[in-house]
């Protein structure tokens, strides 16, 4: 039997290689009493440190989905005329935001300055070039994510399954910005219908936000589809800024 395995599977037992160095450390316990503790270089701790944090690294990768950054599309910006067509596009929404929102109150001023990021982001990134691009496609994605959210506010839904829904959205918002985005608009899609039903001032407007909605949705799946074919981010941009302009008629 070698003597690498002659004591393979006893417990308590570590094996170095014969080449090892060791050195003897004494040690003094508090009864004034001593004894001699041998350990090679490579120590039993510093293995155990780099396994746990192997394991770690392992449960990291394996998180589910809703615990991953986006990968965020790079669509778009095929050549110089369309980067100026996307960022004329994202200024309506720094005009919805300084001019159009009510802001007579502070959840109300918070969507106001929310879709004022939402251009000012929009605008950056369609006249970024390399590497810094993916980071602010997220900070894009991420400033449209945080109107919705602030819109659900300025709605003011106050009752407790709200105020949860509330909180997970902003713990979510760095993480799934797409997946808050679209709860927090289906939720405003579902109270501006419920509105319009019962104010029939509201069902003209209603019916020009459904028209706007539906042409961007189509807008947003094709440009995604087609990502070579020019101008459908910038029509995308005109039908979304349709639809906040007419959402906004719920804060009157």
């Amino acid at each position: 039997m070698s003597p690498t395995k002659a004591l393979e599977g006893v417990h308590g037992i570590h094996v170095v290689p014969h080449h090892s160095s060791f050195r003897v450390e004494e040690i003094t316990d508090q009864q004034g009493g001593s004894f001699h503790q041998s350990s090679s270089q490579t120590t039993l701790i510093h293995r155990g440190n780099q396994q746990d944090k192997l394991f770690f690294q392992r449960v990291w990768k394996q998180r589910p989905g809703c615990l991953r950054p986006i990968h965020c599309c790079m669509n778009g910006d095929q050549h110089i005329a369309e980067t100026v067509a996307n960022v004329a596009t994202s200024l309506p929404f720094i005009y919805l935001g300084l001019k159009a929102t009510p802001r007579k109150n502070p959840s109300t001023k918070l969507y106001a300055n929310s879709l004022i990021g939402v251009g000012v982001a929009s605008s950056l990134y369609h006249s970024s070039r390399g590497s810094v691009r993916k980071y602010l496609r997220w900070l894009d994605y991420t400033m449209i994510a945080t109107a919705t959210l602030c819109l659900s506010r300025a709605l003011g839904n106050e009752n407790p399954p709200a105020k949860l829904l509330m909180a997970a959205s902003a713990a979510l918002l760095p993480l799934q910005p797409m997946m808050v985005s679209a709860v927090h608009t289906g939720m405003m899609e579902v109270a501006f219908a419920k509105r319009a039903s019962e104010d029939p001032q509201l069902r003209k407007v209603h019916t020009l936000h459904k028209m706007s909605s539906l042409l961007g949705g189509a807008l947003f799946i094709a440009d995604d589809v087609f990502p070579k074919t020019p101008y459908l981010h910038a029509g995308w941009h005109l039908a979304a800024a349709i639809g906040v302009g007419t959402c906004n008629k719920l804060l009157e």
